[in-house]
């Protein structure tokens, strides 16, 4: 679906990637339209697949999952339907939160959110190297966030 985004749309899109609990009443008052259009926009955004879904960000930490890292996979070009089993495989993996076919040196870029390293060491041993698909893999631990934006790059 075509849709032509005028600057009230591109407002309310920057809003609710702020605060996707905002009330209609609030997003109204914010984008200068009353609750009616202000609602009939959003409804229309939606039907055009521009918003997709409405999330909540929860504190990882404070549930206990402590490790993030990110792991670059290379595949095994040997390997006949390699990239069909390997797809097929890490959507098995509840650890694996994103998966991300890259250029580069590496196929994929897996991020990972475990409890402790215990259970860290347990994917790479027990689920990851016994994948035949893989041929490398290449871990980075995340120390710290510097940024975390969820609101895309657009011109507001």
């Amino acid at each position: 679906m075509n849709y032509n985004l005028d600057k009230i749309d591109l407002k309310i899109l920057k809003i609710l990637q702020e605060n996707a609990k905002i009330t209609n009443l609030q997003l109204s008052g914010e984008v200068g339209l009353s609750p009616a259009p202000t609602l009939e926009r959003v409804k229309k955004l939606e039907n055009a697949k521009l918003i997709k879904g409405y999330y909540t960000e929860v504190n990882e930490e404070a549930l206990g999952l402590g490790i993030k890292a990110i792991i670059q996979i290379t595949l095994t070009r040997q390997i006949e339907n390699a990239i069909a089993n390997f797809k097929k495989e890490i959507n098995k993996i509840p650890e694996i939160m994103q998966c991300y076919q890259v250029t580069g040196n590496a196929d994929y870029i897996l991020i990972v959110m475990l409890k402790d390293i215990r259970d860290f060491e347990s994917l790479i041993s027990q689920r990851l190297s016994k994948m035949e698909e893989i041929g490398q893999m290449q871990t980075m631990v995340i120390l710290s966030k510097l940024k975390d934006s969820k609101v895309l790059p657009l011109n507001y």
